[in-house]
């Protein structure tokens, strides 16, 4: 299939997957014309991307673990480095929570102090 047809199966834009192709996370074969070929196994790849991108991890996290084999029960990663990503990712988050927390309460003092003005 054309790159237009795995944008229509996966609802990824076109530069998206120009964008997987730069990273290595795709490698469509050429025809004559120069135009790129996917296979069907194609799709399920970038909605893998697609999964990890909305966990927040990057295409080079990505890179690191997209051929890492999957359980046939739950289609979840058997490699131990996807949970050291999935934790790092985590903590991350829960930091990113923390400091926004912190910038909220201070928010609220300073709308506060207004309102006892």
């Amino acid at each position: 299939m054309l790159i237009r047809e795995l944008s229509r199966k996966t609802s990824a834009s076109v530069r998206s997957i120009r964008y997987y192709e730069t990273k290595k996370l795709l490698i469509p074969k050429r025809l004559e014309n120069g135009y790129r070929e996917y296979d069907e196994t194609a799709v399920e790849r970038v909605k893998t991307i697609q999964l990890y991108i909305s966990l927040g991890l990057n295409t080079d996290d990505i890179a690191q673990i997209i051929d890492c084999p999957t359980s046939m029960q739950s289609g979840r990663p058997l490699c131990k480095l996807v949970r050291k990503l999935y934790k790092a990712k985590l903590a991350d988050v829960n930091s990113k929570i923390a400091i926004l927390h912190q910038v909220q309460l201070r928010l609220q003092e300073r709308i506060q102090d207004f309102e006892e003005s």
